[in-house]
């Protein structure tokens, strides 16, 4: 998706996304306070990276520091690639996980950096399925109030996002979508689908 594209229009494009069915790892150890408070950490972050007035290269950097601390980005990268990923090698998966890891802290980095001057803040959490949706609100100075919703699972005792919703546009769909048309466009190469997502976000 072009970086240029208004962040509106981004958020708007798929607003009958509905949430893909994840249960992949059993019963929740987790407590909704728990997963309010990861992701008050995840948003405290952002918020101060949005407010640091570095420019914008050392945040996206900073962003993608967000991810690997917080997110399961294996997971995410798996789901973005789909069934396509069953016959491709473990070197080709990793370094598609590397590329695509900087291709989504570039595209959602940005689309946060619009934030700046504004702050996003919890409000709610809840059970959801075997995971739990933590809800946020984004503050923009000059504009409406809008939602960022969460999901965060737990794996292996680590408490992880890997899934946003901002005003109706799931990100786990719409990366599956925009990855998917990738692919098709690579000839269903993986090692292309890799070298693209590096020019991408």
């Amino acid at each position: 998706m072009p970086s240029n594209v208004p962040r509106r229009a981004v958020l708007t494009l798929m607003p009958g996304a509905v949430a893909l069915a994840v249960w992949p790892y059993g019963a929740m150890a987790m407590t909704v306070d728990e997963a309010r408070s990861k992701i008050g950490r995840v948003v405290a972050d952002i918020n101060a990276i949005i407010n640091s007035g570095k420019p914008e290269a050392a945040m996206l950097k900073d962003f993608e520091q967000i991810l690997v601390r917080y997110a399961d980005v294996n997971y995410i990268a798996k789901s973005a690639l789909g069934p396509a990923g069953r016959s491709a090698s473990a070197a080709e998966i990793a370094a598609y996980t590397q590329a695509f890891q900087g291709y989504i802290a570039r595209k959602y980095g940005r689309r946060f950096r619009e934030f700046i001057g504004g702050e996003i803040e919890v409000v709610d959490a809840r059970p959801l399925k075997s995971f739990y949706e933590v809800q946020t609100i984004a503050k923009l100075k000059g504009e409406a109030p809008f939602e960022v919703r969460w999901h965060v699972f737990e794996k292996g005792g680590k408490s992880q996002f890997f899934n946003l919703i901002i005003e109706g546009v799931n990100m786990l769909a719409a990366e599956r979508t925009e990855v998917g048309a990738m692919l098709d466009q690579a000839g269903r190469s993986i090692p292309k689908l890799t070298e693209a997502l590096k020019q991408a976000g």
